[in-house]
């Protein structure tokens, strides 16, 4: 034996429960490929390593969510289970729509208050199992591209789940991987972001971050640079920041993912301890910070599509589309800390901070992109036999991605993996055979927007 290695002993795992569907990852993409399975009579089980429901959106504390119209905002392109969640929420006063001066329009959300919704949707669906706090080991493979079981481990050891159909709404694409899914990683993954909850956010007229960070950026190199955006909180006193920037991290690298939780952190206690010197007689409270950082991009699954920058900004009608958006292209770089936004009013604009550095058309003057689609051909990973993927590993180039990666959009894509989930384990066909113009027909029915 290598001093570097260690030879594990065999080890025999009791099978804990059957299921027709076992979706690993409990983001809002994962719940929402439980719920639609679910509804349509499959027994799932729904697995996530953390104590809630929600990934980014709760964890993350990512609390924004993307409009649900076209680029008009006269007709509505998104509906489902993104939809159910947000009347859930409005009733409370847990949601509010804004629309920003360049005519961006967007939903605030109560991250704790969601997780809660999200917690009532699952456990009032008998047909789902919920397994919160265990994580996912390995796969166990029947042969190429099929699983017969997964792995997993909660606070009693190792277990087995035994499901016809397997769905990977990880974000890491952790069973895809283990399943031997060929993966693809990027030259120049979008960095990474720690959001945080402030008190006592409020500022004179006229205050700039962006000049106030300038100011102190020698006396606190851990300031971070680039874009930032924040929103107050609805159904409370305080105000989400998503300020901080990681540059240069592989988010695949544990390794990095480390430095990058700890950075990201410096990088809150700098505009902290900034704002308490620029403001010496204002108290600033900081108030929660996130349980994990926001992963912009990882790993992605080379599936049976993939969808280009090209395909979404000509406006391809796909025959076999599952979601609509109109989040732009978004891209931060992990060089120079700038973002550009190629917007589908067909305006570019270029930021450094807060301020708009260049713009310019990308469309003819007056010509605009209504909405794009997202297929269910980069959902179904190449060789697959019973395993889909739902969240941001699924299979998308650099311009596309930049636009589809956003929470409303991923949201579809996992009500889509859940239908054909649900169609592969009926028919006992492969994932990719399954029927998608019923996959088109069965998601409307449930509610989905199908255009």
């Amino acid at each position: 034996m290598s001093e570097n290695t260690m030879t594990l002993p065999p080890e025999t795992v009791p099978v804990k429960i059957e299921a027709d569907i076992c979706v690993v990852g409990g983001s809002c993409t994962g719940v929402f490929a439980a719920l639609r399975a679910a509804r349509l009579g499959a027994k799932v089980v729904l697995l996530e390593k953390s104590n809630r429901l929600g990934g980014v959106a709760t964890l993350g504390l990512v609390g924004m969510w993307h409009s649900l119209f076209d680029i008009t905002h006269q007709q509505q392109i998104i509906g489902g289970l993104t939809f159910e969640t947000l009347e859930r929420l409005e009733k409370t006063g847990a949601c509010t729509t804004f629309r920003e001066p360049t005519d961006y329009y967007g939903i605030r959300l109560n991250s704790e208050e969601l997780t809660l919704v999200l917690d009532t949707m699952v456990t009032s669906e008998k047909n789902i199992t919920l397994y919160l706090q265990t994580s996912f080991s390995q796969a166990v493979l029947a042969g190429p591209g099929k699983i017969e079981a997964i792995v997993a481990e909660d606070k009693s050891g190792r277990f087995a789940i035994r499901a016809s159909v397997f769905i990977d709404a990880s974000g890491d694409g952790v069973l895809a991987r283990s399943a031997g899914m060929t993966m693809r990683r990027v030259d120049h993954p979008q960095p990474p972001t720690s959001c945080a909850r402030f008190s006592g956010w409020s500022f004179p007229e006229g205050f700039s971050l962006r000049k106030c960070m300038d100011k102190y950026r020698e006396e606190l190199p851990d300031l971070p640079c680039g874009y930032y955006w924040g929103m107050p909180i609805p159904n409370s006193q305080l105000f989400m920041l998503a300020g901080t920037r990681v540059m240069q991290c592989d988010c695949n690298d544990p390794d990095e993912i480390t430095r990058a939780e700890i950075t990201s952190r410096r990088q809150i206690k700098a505009i902290l301890d900034m704002l308490r010197r620029e403001f010496p007689d204002r108290k600033f409270g900081l108030e929660t910070l996130p349980s994990a950082i926001g992963i912009r991009e990882g790993l992605h699954v080379e599936s049976i599509g993939t969808l280009t920058g090209e395909e979404l900004l000509a406006g391809r009608r796909f025959p076999d589309a599952i979601g609509n958006g109109t989040y732009p292209v978004d891209i931060h770089n992990d060089t120079d800390a700038t973002i550009s936004f190629k917007n589908l009013n067909g305006t570019m604009r270029v930021y450094r901070g807060d301020q708009c550095i260049s713009t310019e058309r990308w469309l003819p003057e007056g010509q605009v992109l209504p909405y794009y689609q997202i297929p269910l051909s980069c959902l179904i990973p190449r060789g697959a036999v019973n395993v889909l993927v739902a969240g941001r590993m699924l299979d998308a180039d650099r311009d596309a991605f930049g636009a589809v990666r956003v929470m409303v959009n991923l949201n579809q894509c996992g009500e889509a993996a859940g239908v054909a989930a649900w169609q592969a384990m009926r028919d006992g066909k492969g994932v990719a055979n399954v029927d998608r113009a019923e996959t088109r027909r069965l998601l409307k029915t449930g509610g989905a927007i199908i255009l």
